[in-house]
């Protein structure tokens, strides 16, 4: 039977809590320290892809930055996130989207995400991925992408993923982006288990 990725992921969220997701934060430091280390203003625009009801755009809201898309395959997750935020829902542009498919006249200061891009297995789907930031970075923008480490898990979710190195990042993202810093995080799951994760932080240059 041919994957469908739309129809897997929201059979995830429909049948799981927020909390019990192996990726799931309950506070997303890492990630909001990258942002702030960013040094954008409080009007730049940010992205978070495959955010779905990440607590990041809670944090985010609540620092003040006012121009937050999340992106996300599955409708459930999205829907989640706002009935979480409430109010607060609206002032955050959501796009129930799969990546692949995702075109915009918006240009982005910042370009985040974890744990979406190893899903991605295909050479097809990954240089799409690339020409992607690449397209909707603004110049001197940041791309901050968390994957699965070296020493992370071959698969989650019931799917194969990729696993990356600061230096294969490099390698992707070589020709037009700056490596800015890398770090390594053992994520600690809801099922007291740990996945092994790194982040990098790119800068986009023309």
């Amino acid at each position: 039977m041919k994957y469908n990725a739309k129809k897997h992921w929201e059979s995830i969220y429909h049948t799981k809590n927020f909390n019990e997701v192996s990726w799931y934060q309950e506070n997303p430091k890492i990630s909001v320290d990258l942002i702030l280390s960013a040094d954008v203003d409080k009007d730049a625009n940010i992205i978070d892809v495959g955010g779905g009801d990440s607590k990041l755009v809670d944090k985010l809201l609540e620092l003040g930055f006012k121009n937050i898309v999340v992106l996300d395959i599955s409708l459930s997750s999205l829907e989640k996130a706002q009935q979480r935020l409430a109010e607060k829902a609206k002032n955050v542009k959501w796009i129930n989207l799969d990546l692949m498919e995702f075109e915009t006249e918006e240009r982005f200061d910042i370009w985040h995400d974890r744990a979406c891009f190893h899903f991605l297995t295909s050479k097809k789907d990954i240089d799409k991925y690339v020409e992607s930031v690449k397209k909707y970075l603004k110049p001197n923008g940041y791309l901050i992408i968390g994957t699965f480490s070296l020493d992370g898990p071959e698969k989650c979710s019931g799917l194969e993923v990729r696993r990356y190195s600061k230096d294969s990042m490099g390698k992707l993202f070589s020709k037009g982006f700056r490596h800015i810093k890398s770090l390594e995080e053992l994520h600690n799951t809801p099922f007291q288990t740990t996945q092994s994760f790194v982040y990098n932080v790119f800068e986009r240059v023309v």
